[in-house]
């Protein structure tokens, strides 16, 4: 009898955070203003709060700084960083930063920081403008590569995000941040080849980066390589233990090779980083059925069930274990009726409980 089981993808191996630079130095090489002395010691120390989190007085020192040097472009930026990622006032930055450009328009972190704040604004295209002309002037800005690259892949330009992450790399061949997502909007295209030699190179680097070793796993399995999947996915656990969807995977595998007991150590660690992983109980059912394990599959099955009532496979699995195994018949039909009113497909199910109901 083929059970029906589902096969989670895992979703979230590319979720991203804006990745906000916060430090106030400059790419080399560029022009400064020359505030006056106290100008100077009130952005000091405005920089100085703003790192302790003491927004409210890093506003306070870098408004003394403006007042003592209108034209302090550095102590504007500062102010709008100040406001955005402290205060929140996304509005109150942007006409802090802007008028820092407006001072010195040859600045590319200010650029930068007028960019993040866009992106929070939901305003995808005046980030991408200002992104570009902070690369423009600094070419080897590492950050502002990296967040258009991002920007692009947010928006779902695959192909300008490649670009960009490609552009990236042409600066810093070893970001890792750029040879993951190139793997990962490789692997999206379906061109698993190019995915892994990206993917290849960044664990060759970094021998612990357990993502890369998750995803190079993931395109094996669909590959059907399982060997060098199981392989890839040990390497991803050992580099993350609580990696709970390489956790899952690897049981999976297990379980349809055969390996029952590899198995049910890989599901029973899923469940402990994730109770509520109601496919990993669904499994260890599975295969504590298999193990003639059967109270205790039971109890997996039903956790499944609490956690997930409309979950099809659970109640096609169920059932098959109380006609099978339980020799419960009644059991059995209340569970093939229910994954039939869930919309489950399936002959012999349905010529059971049809013949039951003449």
């Amino acid at each position: 009898m083929v059970m029906k089981l589902p096969r989670c993808t895992p979703v979230g191996l590319v979720v991203m955070a804006l990745g906000v630079a916060l430090c106030v130095d400059r790419p080399a090489g560029l022009a400064q203003t020359a505030p006056t002395d106290s100008a100077k010691q009130e952005y000091e120390q405005g920089r100085k709060l703003f790192k302790d989190g003491d927004y409210a007085g890093a506003v306070a020192a870098l408004k003394k700084a403006i007042d003592s040097n209108p034209r302090f472009a550095e102590a504007h930026d500062l102010l709008g960083m100040v406001y955005f990622s402290g205060q929140k006032q996304p509005t109150e930055a942007v006409e802090e930063i802007t008028k820092a450009i407006e001072l010195n328009p040859n600045e590319p972190q200010a650029y930068y920081h007028l960019a993040l704040v866009h992106q929070t604004q939901g305003k995808p295209a005046e980030a991408e403008q200002a992104l570009k002309r902070a690369i423009e002037l600094s070419p080897r800005f590492e950050d502002a590569h990296f967040t258009l690259a991002k920007l692009y892949e947010r928006n779902r330009a695959a192909e300008k995000s490649i670009q960009a992450y490609r552009a990236l790399l042409a600066v810093k061949p070893g970001h890792q941040g750029a040879l993951y997502s190139l793997g990962y909007l490789y692997d999206s295209q379906g061109k698993g080849a190019q995915a892994r030699e990206v993917l290849e190179q960044l664990t060759k680097m970094n021998p612990r980066h357990a993502d890369g070793w998750y995803l190079l796993g993931r395109i094996a399995e669909k590959e059907n390589r399982l060997t060098p999947a199981t392989e890839f996915y040990r390497l991803a656990i050992a580099a993350k233990p609580d990696l709970v969807d390489a956790h899952y995977n690897l049981g999976f595998i297990y379980r349809s090779n055969g390996k029952q007991d590899e198995a049910a150590k890989q599901f029973n660690d899923v469940i402990r980083l994730k109770p509520e992983y109601a496919e990993a109980h669904l499994n260890l059912g599975v295969v504590y059925t298999t193990l003639g394990k059967l109270d205790d599959a039971e109890k997996e099955y039903e956790t499944a069930l609490a956690l997930k009532p409309a979950m099809v496979e659970t109640h096609y699995n169920l059932g098959i274990f109380y006609e099978l195994h339980k020799k419960d018949m009644a059991k059995a039909l209340a569970q093939y009726r229910k994954y039939l009113e869930l919309g489950g497909k399936d002959e012999r199910v349905e010529r059971i409980v049809g013949q039951v109901e003449k």
